[in-house]
């Protein structure tokens, strides 16, 4: 018997089990995305236009994924209806390119070593990229590109006449962003740079005054000469310490941004910055136009908050009122390979009270359920100084058997063919009575185990029969026999020997 004539005949079009990863269920991307929440839901969305943190742990398959792609649906479709209030989303989810550039710069064979040097400064670095990189990308877009994103949070909609509220202070600060953390590789970054740069209109002819005055200098000393026809002074060195004199402003210049520009290089540990370009483009810019400006080239926080103000205040003048911080998928990083110390040594700097609350900026941690254990083992000073208190903490994502049933039933209804409204407890003989069944459900605790449950279960089901002599209702037998087996593999996967 075919799993298709079994949901067919219960009016439902495909198996809504299929899938058990949010990213790539369609299922709940096309439709349970907008209708099927956890409990907690309101608690840990907040209010869009006072963004707020929420840190969440959660056991793998209770749904954080499922969280994060809902809160940017949500966040996409309020920014649609509050075009000057609107929230820019940035989403860490891929740890991946960080933690290579910094183990190529830290040094460092085991991963242990390698994580007990991140910092704060560099999670605040890796979003710095995200978030410039997306509003640059953003700036530059073609318009017809730009007018059919691929998702809600990836339209922008920012135009020239948005861009002409920067003005030139704002204009330097995106330029000065976009220099040290734009990391685009679409195309080379000087000429990405210069592009922004044309689109902002902003003139830099006043940063080559020492270049046109040792080129100017240069030019005199050899006309003089041409002038005066006294062609066997180039026998002698006079000239050319004179035209040199003309280049030694300009060579102090170069040599103090090729200076500035090594140690942004080095102490942004997230990204790969080539000196030579950067120190170009830092160049661009006038010295009262930098002066005491913030610069990513100490180890410290202090100049990235600035950095971070600034990068607010941008968005701000473009119509962003508020940043939302998506933090998920800290199990996945092949340096971190879901073992918990190692996700503790990612995490844990970001746990920073003056971070987590900076104003404007919300986070949102969706967090395994394993970090849980280690915050109830910390100390005093780390409590004092994460203040967990105040971050809208969430134990534990958990799922009674009752809401894993109306989750059930919705994806049912979801897959249904028109007119039709089927259920799961319609899929089962009286013998299986729902009370039963919500009992047996709440045993597997997280959406993803109901999934692979349901799918085996209809699979055993299936085939025990003919496509001649089909059984369009599932027997308690078969349902207590694959709970059964479905409940010895969720163990081995508890402790950690099975697949899962």
């Amino acid at each position: 018997m075919k799993m298709q004539q079994f949901f067919e005949h219960h009016g439902v079009g495909s198996n809504p089990f299929a899938q058990e990863d949010a990213q790539t269920d369609p299922v709940f991307k096309e439709h349970c995305i907008a209708s099927t929440y956890h409990p907690t839901w309101d608690k840990i969305y907040g209010d869009p236009g006072d963004p707020s943190t929420s840190i969440v742990f959660g056991e793998k398959g209770a749904g954080k994924t499922a969280l994060r792609l809902q809160i940017a649906q949500h966040v996409g479709r309020y920014n649609r209806t509050h075009p000057n209030q609107r929230l820019f989303v940035i989403e860490y989810d891929d740890f991946n390119p960080f933690l290579d550039r910094f183990r190529e710069k830290v040094g460092g064979r085991q991963p242990g070593q390698v994580l007990a040097q991140w910092m704060l400064w560099d999670h605040m670095d890796a979003i710095l990229s995200l978030g410039v990189t997306r509003l640059v990308d953003a700036l530059l877009a073609n318009p017809k590109r730009e007018s059919a994103p691929s998702s809600d949070i990836d339209r922008l909609g920012i135009g020239s006449l948005e861009t002409a509220l920067l003005d030139r202070p704002q204009q330097r600060d995106l330029l000065l962003l976009a220099a040290c953390y734009d990391r685009s590789t679409a195309e080379p970054l000087r000429q990405r740079w210069n592009r922004l740069r044309r689109k902002l209109k902003f003139r830099v002819f006043r940063a080559h005054q020492f270049l046109a005055l040792g080129i100017v200098v240069t030019l005199a000393v050899f006309g003089l000469i041409a002038g005066l026809g006294k062609w066997d002074w180039l026998a002698s060195r006079w000239p050319y310490v004179f035209a040199a004199v003309g280049w030694v402003p300009f060579l102090l210049r170069l040599s103090r941004w090729f200076l500035r520009a090594r140690s942004i290089s080095k102490q942004i540990r997230v990204l790969h910055r080539e000196i030579g370009p950067l120190r170009s483009m830092l160049m661009a810019f006038t010295a009262d136009e930098l002066v005491n400006q913030p610069l990513p080239n100490k180890q410290r926080t202090d100049d990235r908050f600035e950095l971070l103000s600034k990068f607010q205040s941008i968005l701000s003048s473009l119509g962003f009122t508020g940043i939302l911080v998506l933090v998920d998928r800290l199990d996945e990083p092949h340096l971190v390979n879901g073992a918990p110390e190692l996700m503790r040594a990612l995490l844990w700097p970001m746990l920073d009270n003056k971070f987590l609350k900076h104003p404007g900026i919300g986070f949102k941690l969706l967090l395994p359920i394993e970090m849980s254990s280690f915050i109830d083992r910390e100390d005093r000073d780390f409590y004092q100084r994460a203040r967990l208190d105040k971050q809208n903490k969430i134990p534990s994502l958990e799922w009674t058997g009752e809401a894993l049933y109306d989750v059930a039933n919705a994806r049912l209804k979801a897959c249904a063919n028109n007119g039709q409204t089927p259920s799961l407890k319609a899929l089962f003989d009286e013998t299986v009575a729902e009370k039963r069944l919500i009992d047996a459900l709440r045993t597997l605790r997280v959406p993803r185990h109901l999934f692979k449950f349901l799918d085996r279960c209809f699979v055993s089901h299936c085939n025990a029969y003919t496509d001649e002599t089909p059984c369009w209702q599932i027997s308690s037998a078969t349902f207590e026999s694959a709970l059964a087996l479905y409940q010895r593999d969720q163990q081995a996967f508890d402790k950690g020997v099975g697949a899962g």
